[in-house]
């Protein structure tokens, strides 16, 4: 039972720790939270002296559940208007009527 804990708290502590890297904003939390609770269970399971692994663990899951928190409140997404893009439209719209114009007087 503990060697399956150990494995379930290691993939799920890797998976918590590269979903917390990758933006995925709020749905890292759930990795984080699976692992967090395997890793609590291999903590209850092990002996006093095989208690190195689920604490390191445990410390991996809650700094990539901070540093998610953290990303999700203190970074905030702006939408900036690009203004040459704006005219660049704008010139393409012009091109593409002086265009058509050009191909109506040469059908007619």
């Amino acid at each position: 039972m503990r060697k399956l804990l150990v494995v379930l708290a290691i993939i799920f502590t890797a998976l918590a720790i590269i979903f917390s890297a990758l933006p995925l904003d709020t749905i890292a939390f759930l990795p984080i939270g699976l692992a967090m609770v395997f890793c609590l269970l291999l903590l209850k399971k092990s002996l006093v002296n095989q208690k190195k692994l689920p604490n390191i663990l445990l410390l991996l899951c809650v700094v990539s559940s901070l540093f998610v928190l953290g990303k999700s409140l203190l970074v905030k997404d702006q939408v900036v208007k690009d203004s040459k893009f704006e005219k660049e439209k704008i010139e393409t719209k012009k091109e593409a009527k002086k265009e058509l114009e050009e191909l109506e007087k040469d059908l007619e």
